[in-house]
Protein backbone atom coordinates (compact mmCIF):
# COMPACT_ATOMS: atom_id res chain seq x y z
CA UNK A 1 0.00 0.00 0.00
CA UNK A 2 2.83 2.33 0.22
CA UNK A 3 3.00 2.56 -3.58
CA UNK A 4 -0.27 3.55 -3.68
CA UNK A 5 0.14 6.26 -0.64
CA UNK A 6 3.34 7.74 -3.06
CA UNK A 7 1.27 7.66 -6.05
CA UNK A 8 -1.49 9.30 -4.95
CA UNK A 9 1.00 12.09 -3.22
CA UNK A 10 2.80 12.68 -6.33
CA UNK A 11 -0.64 12.57 -7.99
CA UNK A 12 -1.95 15.43 -5.85
CA UNK A 13 1.35 17.46 -6.22
CA UNK A 14 0.52 17.30 -10.09
CA UNK A 15 -2.83 18.72 -9.92
CA UNK A 16 -2.42 21.68 -7.66
CA UNK A 17 0.80 22.59 -10.15
CA UNK A 18 -1.33 22.03 -13.35
CA UNK A 19 -4.13 24.53 -11.29
CA UNK A 20 -1.45 26.80 -10.20
CA UNK A 21 -0.39 27.18 -13.63
CA UNK A 22 -3.62 27.85 -15.23
CA UNK A 23 -4.07 30.52 -12.47
CA UNK A 24 -1.16 32.29 -13.33
CA UNK A 25 -1.64 32.06 -17.18
CA UNK A 26 -5.22 33.09 -16.28
CA UNK A 27 -3.79 36.05 -14.31
CA UNK A 28 -1.16 37.04 -16.93
CA UNK A 29 -4.47 36.70 -19.95
CA UNK A 30 -6.51 38.79 -17.38
CA UNK A 31 -3.82 41.91 -17.05
CA UNK A 32 -3.06 41.16 -20.72
CA UNK A 33 -6.72 42.35 -21.85
CA UNK A 34 -6.92 45.31 -18.76
CA UNK A 35 -3.44 46.69 -20.68
CA UNK A 36 -4.93 46.39 -23.94
CA UNK A 37 -8.50 47.18 -23.24
CA UNK A 38 -9.53 43.78 -24.43
CA UNK A 39 -12.71 42.38 -23.36
CA UNK A 40 -12.41 39.28 -24.92
CA UNK A 41 -9.05 38.94 -23.29
CA UNK A 42 -10.35 39.39 -19.77
CA UNK A 43 -13.42 36.97 -20.49
CA UNK A 44 -10.52 34.93 -21.34
CA UNK A 45 -8.01 35.51 -18.25
CA UNK A 46 -10.91 35.32 -15.89
CA UNK A 47 -12.19 31.78 -16.89
CA UNK A 48 -8.56 30.58 -16.66
CA UNK A 49 -8.01 32.01 -13.25
CA UNK A 50 -11.37 30.51 -11.88
CA UNK A 51 -10.64 27.21 -13.84
CA UNK A 52 -7.56 26.48 -12.06
CA UNK A 53 -8.21 27.94 -8.84
CA UNK A 54 -10.98 24.90 -9.45
CA UNK A 55 -8.13 22.40 -10.25
CA UNK A 56 -6.18 23.16 -7.36
CA UNK A 57 -8.73 22.59 -5.07
CA UNK A 58 -9.34 19.57 -6.25
CA UNK A 59 -6.34 18.33 -5.69
CA UNK A 60 -6.41 19.72 -2.34
CA UNK A 61 -9.61 18.08 -1.58
CA UNK A 62 -10.27 15.49 -3.84
CA UNK A 63 -7.43 13.36 -4.19
CA UNK A 64 -6.44 12.42 -0.70
CA UNK A 65 -9.95 11.02 -0.85
CA UNK A 66 -8.14 8.09 -3.24
CA UNK A 67 -5.96 7.12 -0.53
CA UNK A 68 -8.95 6.27 2.31
CA UNK A 69 -11.43 4.70 -1.19
CA UNK A 70 -7.79 2.46 -1.92
CA UNK A 71 -7.03 1.73 1.50
CA UNK A 72 -11.10 0.25 2.18
CA UNK A 73 -10.96 -1.96 -0.49
CA UNK A 74 -9.40 -4.92 0.96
Amino acid sequence: MDFFAKSIEVLQTLVIALGGGLCVWGGINLLEGYGQDNPASKSQGIKQLMAGGGVALIGMILVPLLSGLLSTGG
